[in-house]
């Protein structure tokens, strides 16, 4: 059994990007962790390691993955999986997380995080992916509740029963990402408040907030994009305060990928989760 425990601060972060390195360096209030993407750091050498090295000796860092393709048909990557542990070995983050997605076929990689259907055999198949993650890394790893745009008419399970059964089984923790929620709950037609409800909170160690485009689909009906290009919309902000009066303070990470703003825009929407942190510790 791997230690449960996090060390990431019951704090907001913010998704490093080295466009922000010297600002978070002179002035990271109110930031007190940073996530970085686990792909962007396998290379060997060069100031992207060197940054984050430093960054290390001052943050607690979250490795956040992308492209195991934990939902994937086929085995997992062995040499992907070789140089995530080479990374989480040196860096020690305090957190490692991946998304309940999948995103190769055959030798393929699609650029995508692709979506499921929650079945018994995918079900098998991600606790065995998770269970070689996790004794790969030795550690515990936290997986990510998708953003969706279409359901399968063959899932037997639904998402959060779905997730606590993996939790169960694997002993993994759950990321919760609340905009996921809010995005997959308006395109698929269902009550956001209802899936936070029936969330296994004891599971989760992590939070996640982002922004989402709007658009609509081809017969009119809203549909929302998990872009992370701009700032978290109210509906999620609310969320979050109903997630927050459940499972208590969590580490709180703001995600801002693409269009990414000045520095002061970011610590602004950090500022924000750091608030509403305060509210439900108080």
């Amino acid at each position: 059994m791997f230690d449960t425990t996090s060390s990431l601060p019951p704090m907001p972060g913010v998704g490093y990007k080295p466009q922000h390195y010297s600002a978070i360096r002179d002035d990271p209030a109110p930031v007190g962790w940073l996530e970085v993407h686990a792909e962007n750091y396998m290379g060997d050498g060069g100031r992207p390691l060197a940054q984050l090295r430093a960054l290390s000796e001052r943050f607690p860092i979250s490795v956040h993955g992308v492209g195991l393709s934990i939902g994937g048909p086929d085995r997992l990557d062995p040499d992907h999986l070789a140089r995530l542990k080479h990374l989480v070995g040196w860096l020690n983050p305090a957190s490692f997380s991946e998304h309940l997605a999948w995103s190769t076929h055959d030798s393929a990689f699609l650029n995508d995080l692709l979506p499921l259907p929650y079945t018994p055999d995918t079900l098998a198949r991600v606790c065995d992916h998770i269970d070689e993650v996790q004794e790969a890394l030795g550690r515990r790893m936290l997986l990510e509740n998708p953003s969706s745009y279409l359901a399968f008419a063959e899932s037997k399970l639904d998402e959060t029963g779905f997730l606590q059964e993996i939790a169960r089984r694997t002993g993994c923790g759950l990321l919760l990402d609340v905009n996921n929620v809010f995005v997959s709950a308006t395109n698929l037609g269902y009550s956001p408040q209802d899936y936070i409800a029936g969330f296994p909170m004891a599971a989760v160690g992590e939070i996640h907030l982002a922004g989402h485009d709007e658009d609509h689909d081809d017969f009119g009906a809203p549909l929302l994009i998990d872009s992370h290009g701009r700032e978290v919309a109210e509906p999620v902000w609310a969320l979050l305060d109903m997630v927050l009066d459940r499972a208590g303070p969590l580490p709180l990470l703001i995600e801002w990928d693409n269009d990414v703003p000045d520095w002061p825009v970011l610590a602004a929407e950090a500022e924000r989760a750091a608030r509403a942190l305060t509210r439900v510790a108080a």
